[in-house]
């Protein structure tokens, strides 16, 4: 289905039929396409990163040459195979495959194996081709080397999957981690901008340079400069293996072509023809070059081969033009093949510098969208693959040179298999990347960040879940610069990224939420028939002459390689042109190839008209002109702010605390609890449907996943207890089960673990153990559905050696009922009952202090549970669920709340649910108008108010009360989780201080604020015994005379004293014993004046 037709069958309003249609709960035959499209990108460029990718990824990896025993070696790649994930060798099994849901149950990698052919030449004759297993890589679920690509429903049931599994993620050790999108520089484009601290690179630097991120077709980054100095010549500047270097752009500009200086200045003044002062530091330049004697490109080769050479690690037997060759094919525009390509753009650049250095352009905004792309997961993935081979081959290399003494039979097919088998292989930095999110790499791979890069796909809820999969981050580098530049919201994002969603605090602005529409373009497009359809179309190839001077041309570029030059009046033609084929796909020679075009105004910016084919966020910026439903009311927001936006526009604060409480609700998060061995889920034992909401919530069929409870919600100051967002619930609302709900934990048992080197530890119990106290089975493990009490026999396990019994008791405050176990085994299948993991049940039913909120940022805690007797009643008799404090509306201004009130609550009375899509209403048809109607049809007042009556008096009371029906959401902050209580406890060894933590009934930190706050109410007493005496008080003895702490000791007694005999502590300065006195000090002190005296600092004391 393409872009346009899949939003234009978009629903027109939410509807509550399908809730009780026949075969409600029955697994469909297929997918529902909406929500497997929101985790396309990542399955998408997976796919290609291991098959089209992968084949070019590995036809870039360069031969490794080296010299062993006066032979010249090399190695290759050939080709490379994923496989998909099976059993190991010699496990005995039904099905050879493995699936997801087992390595989640065994906390271990869903991982396929790596086999690459490698050939090997000696002094240049072809021996052979070795396959080679390189280890394990992760496999993305889902894609199309997961096992279960393709299942329908029923059969990822069976598998013990979710009916709707989007996959888009890589299982970890057990953990389903995400790779971040990124937002990357725009490749292969050149970027005017003005940094500051460039100034501090170099005298004579400026803060005028031209930036371009080069990436090649395997996807290999690296970030190139041209810096502008005072003397007006160019610097370029380039990263090798993370090492800065400077080279005079001459020296480059000779090095790419063969061409005479004057050839080089002609192309540089192409369009400054005029520019007297342009043309003499053009010659500059090429002057620098002909000092150091460089007259022709072979010596210029020479020139830079001989100094780069020590930085890299090539063969002693390449020359020095071999190596400067090498130079300029790996760090200097390596998205270009040719070196006049590279030469091309070069000048281009060159003159695009130095019209922004003297400002005849303005400098290009790297925040908009327009100079950015999303560095996708494939994309990381095959980055870091490729560089992970060349350092395997590294490693064998190593491993021959180590091992040379024992090859005796020389260089031979088997003595490499052994060598082979000796290199570092991918499974641990694969491994290490995803579960830590940390990049360990040589060369970078092209990017500002190294850590980050991967996040945990928490199932804490739905929407949650979702949010990972449709968030880009700006990077974390940007997290600590004190600039607000590059968090704003940009015009130019309308439609891409949602105005609403992002965190408030240190990210705010730096992740971003995808809008609904918004999708990345992952497979890479051909665009080799793009030259030839720009020629036709009036472009003048880039070594032709144009009809008119180069002063009225626009150059053109095509995936950063120059193409020509364009007319100024011809321009808007092509420009149409384009557009049409891009919409229409009706041009034979262009295809279904998607490319954008921007113009940008002469006198504005440096005249570039730019073709690009690139995984970016603006791919469909162009359709806009073409597709009237395109823009519809929720193309706006992302998904977390379109599930819970309400009617109105509302303070945009409000909505920005909605998107992430959305993200803290409990809920129901997925259907396949007894299949899963997460750390922590949240489980809401009572969920409803809203009344209220956007078409959006049935298009992704939400309903499957809800997260939260429609209540009856009063707007009344009733008592003291709801002040400052505080909220009374009714007790007969909660007897009934709202807001009731459990937290599933699971501890997993691994015997192996307990003692190292004992193969002798099985699950069981000794007949008849006391501590056992029969509430173990015999197996060892707790019955299903048992009630675990603080102390309760958790498991127990056997020495089959010793008989010896170990019991392991329930360590929790909270009881737990035991909600099942699953017997594991390990990678290789010899387990032999010796892992288990025990899924505990947690009821968590809402208490005094738990948190809850409304969908419109209105977070308040339970208070009390007030008794329904004691409640006020409308005239039918009803009381409401939650009664909420009007002064929570005028400063907060949530006029959503407000009007859902009313809505759900004629909802409710004429069993509809209505649309709550941004601004469906408007001045003309207001919401007010719409749903007073509604009520009033009902029978009940227009406004949504009721007369109320006292529960405690029964009078009526004077005032109307507004009430009406809202969706609430209990959040997973719970006062069970967190209040922290300490009487005695643990101390710290060396300063004798309370620990702190609530895990190691540690105390409270009492700080400076509070201390503050205590002096303020000159409470000392107090402040001396919280600071003092509850934390390290301790009697010392002082010399009065000295004030030494430190020299009181106890006399050292002689041979023939008995141990009863009393001793005197004895002053050894002063030598006398009447001096000493007993002071209270902190312990802190003491050790201070300790650690002072090994300074040879002395502390003396004025003791009166």
């Amino acid at each position: 289905m393409d872009f346009a037709s899949k939003w234009s069958s978009l629903l027109t309003s939410p509807s509550l039929k399908h809730l009780t249609e026949a075969g409600y709960g029955i697994p469909k035959e297929k997918q529902h396409a909406a929500v497997q499209d929101l985790t396309k990108a990542h399955i998408e460029s997976f796919d290609q990163a291991v098959s089209e990718g992968l084949c070019r990824a590995v036809q870039a990896i360069r031969p490794l040459e080296f010299m062993f025993k006066n032979d010249r070696i090399s190695l290759a790649f050939v080709e490379a195979t994923i496989f998909k994930p099976v059993v190991g060798k010699g496990s005995i099994c039904r099905d050879l495959r493995v699936f997801p849901a087992e390595c989640r149950g065994r906390r271990c990698s869903y991982r396929g194996k790596l086999v690459a052919d490698v050939s090997w030449s000696v002094n240049g004759v072809p021996k052979g081709i070795i396959k080679q297993s390189l280890g394990q890589l992760p496999i993305m679920v889902k894609s199309r080397l997961c096992n279960l690509h393709g299942l329908p429903p029923k059969e990822l049931i069976e598998h013990h999957e979710e009916a709707e599994e989007m996959g888009g993620y890589f299982i970890v050790n057990g953990n389903e981690k995400v790779i971040r999108m990124l937002i990357m520089p725009r490749r292969n484009y050149p970027i005017a901008m003005s940094r500051p601290k460039w100034k501090n690179r170099g005298q004579g630097y400026t803060q005028y340079g031209v930036s371009m991120h080069c990436v090649k077709e395997e996807h290999t980054a690296i970030n190139m400069n041209l810096h502008y100095l005072d003397n007006g010549t160019v610097m370029l500047n380039f990263i090798y293996q993370k090492e800065l270097f400077f080279l005079p752009l001459g020296f480059a500009l000779k090095a790419l072509v063969d061409f005479t200086d004057f050839q080089i200045y002609q192309e540089l003044i192409k369009g400054r023809e005029a520019n007297s002062f342009y043309k003499s530091c053009v010659s500059e330049m090429l002057r620098l070059v002909m000092e150091e004697g460089c007259i022709t490109r072979g010596k210029v080769l020479n020139y830079l081969g001989e100094r780069f050479r020590v930085k890299m690690n090539l063969p002693e037997w390449y020359t020095h033009e071999q190596c400067a060759n090498y130079l300029l094919d790996q760090c200097i525009c390596i998205h270009l093949r040719s070196d006049v390509e590279k030469f091309y753009l070069l000048c281009l650049m060159t003159r695009k510098l130095f019209t922004f250095a003297k400002q005849e352009c303005m400098e290009e905004n790297p925040d908009s969208l327009m100079c950015q792309e999303v560095l996708t997961p494939g994309r990381l993935y095959l980055m870091f693959l490729k560089e992970k081979m060349a350092a395997w081959m590294v490693s064998v290399k190593l491993s021959i040179d180590k091992k040379a003494h024992r090859l005796t039979g020389g260089v031979s097919s088997d003595n490499l298999v052994k060598m082979f088998n000796m290199g570092s292989d991918v499974t641990h930095p694969f491994e290490y990347l995803l579960a830590t999110g940390n990049l360990t790499s040589k060369t970078g791979l092209g990017m500002v960040q190294n850590t980050g890069l991967c996040v945990v796909a928490d199932k804490l809820n739905f929407i949650r879940y979702l949010s990972h999969f449709r968030c880009v981050h700006r990077g974390a580098a940007f997290a600590k610069m004190r600039t607000t530049s590059v968090r704003r919201l940009l015009p130019e994002s309308w439609g891409f990224l949602c105005p609403v969603h992002t965190p408030d605090g240190e990210p705010c602005g730096l992740m971003n939420h995808m809008t609904a529409h918004c999708e990345i373009i992952a497979p890479a497009l051909p665009t080799t028939t793009l030259p030839a359809l720009l020629c036709s179309l009036g472009v003048t190839p880039v070594d032709g002459s144009p009809g008119r001077a180069y002063t009225d041309c626009y150059p053109v570029l095509l995936d950063g390689a120059m193409v020509g030059w364009v007319e100024t009046d011809l321009a808007p033609f092509l420009a149409d042109s384009l557009r049409r084929f891009k919409v229409c796909q009706s041009a034979s020679r262009a295809g279904t190839t998607q490319f954008i075009i921007s113009f940008i105004h002469p006198n504005l910016q440096y005249a570039v008209m730019f073709a690009s084919c690139v995984d970016s966020l603006r791919q469909y910026l162009i359709l806009f002109e073409y597709t009237e439903k395109f823009v519809n009311q929720a193309s706006l927001s992302c998904l977390t702010a379109l599930h819970q936006r309400a009617l109105p526009p509302q303070h945009s604060p409000r909505n920005m605390y909605q998107c992430q409480m959305g993200k803290q609700t409990m809920g129901f998060p997925l259907h396949s609890f007894q299949d899963r061995s997460d750390n922590k889920l949240y489980r809401l034992q009572t969920p409803q449907s809203p009344l209220v909401r956007p078409v959006m919530y049935d298009h992704y069929n939400m309903d499957n996943y809800p997260i939260g409870t429609n209540a009856i919600v009063a707007v009344i100051s009733y008592t003291g207890y709801d002040m400052e967002d505080a909220m009374i619930l009714n007790k007969s609302s909660w007897e009934r089960g709202f807001g009731h709900g459990c937290v599933y934990k699971t501890e997993l048992v691994d015997l192996a673990q307990k003692m190292k080197g004992e193969d002798n530890l099985v699950f069981g119990v000794k007949p008849g153990d006391p501590k056992v106290m029969d509430k173990l089975d015999a197996d060892g493990l707790p019955s299903i559905g048992a009630v675990l009490q603080h102390g309760d026999p958790f498991y127990s396990y056997i020495n089959l050696n010793t008989g010896q019994t170990f019991v392991n008791f329930y360590k929790s405050q909270e009881s737990c009922v035991v909600d099942n176990i699953k017997v594991c085994s390990n990678d290789v299948g010899s387990g032999r009952f010796k892992r288990v993991c025990i899924t505990v049940r947690v009821p968590r039913n809402p208490t005094i202090g738990d948190k809850f909120a409304s969908r419109h940022g209105q977070k308040g805690i339970l208070s009390r549970l007030w008794p329904a007797e004691d409640m006020p009643f409308t005239e039918s008799g009803m009381t409401p669920d939650i009664l909420f404090n009007p002064h929570g509306f005028p400063s907060r201004m949530t006029i959503g709340m407000l009007i859902e009130s009313m809505a759900g609550k004629s909802g409710a009375l004429h069993g509809l649910c209505h649309d709550a899509t941004p601004f469906t209403f408007s001045e003309e048809n207001s919401a007010l108008e719409h749903f007073g109607d509604m009520l009033r049809a009902a029978g009940y007042n227009h406004y949504g108010t009721e007369r109320l009556y006292s529960g405690l008096s029964g009078l009526e009371l004077e005032a109307d009360i507004f009430i009406g029906v809202v969706y609430y959401q209990r959040l997973r902050h719970m006062v069970s989780d967190k209040f922290q209580v300490r009487t005695t406890g643990a101390r710290d060894k060396v300063t004798n201080q309370p620990v702190g933590g609530r895990n190691i009934q540690g105390g409270i930190r009492f700080g400076e604020m509070e201390r503050d706050a205590l002096l303020a109410h000159g409470t000392s007493f107090l402040l001396h015994d919280r600071l003092f005496n509850c934390s390290d008080r301790s009697v010392a003895q002082v010399c009065v005379d000295c004030g030494s702490l430190l020299s009181p000791l106890l006399e050292k007694p002689p041979p023939y004293w008995s141990a009863t005999r009393h001793r005197k502590t004895v002053c050894l300065l002063c030598g006398k014993s009447d001096s000493i006195d007993t002071v209270s000090v902190p312990y802190v002190f003491r050790y201070f004046v300790a650690e002072l005296a090994a300074m040879n600092i002395k502390i003396k004391l004025d003791v009166k």
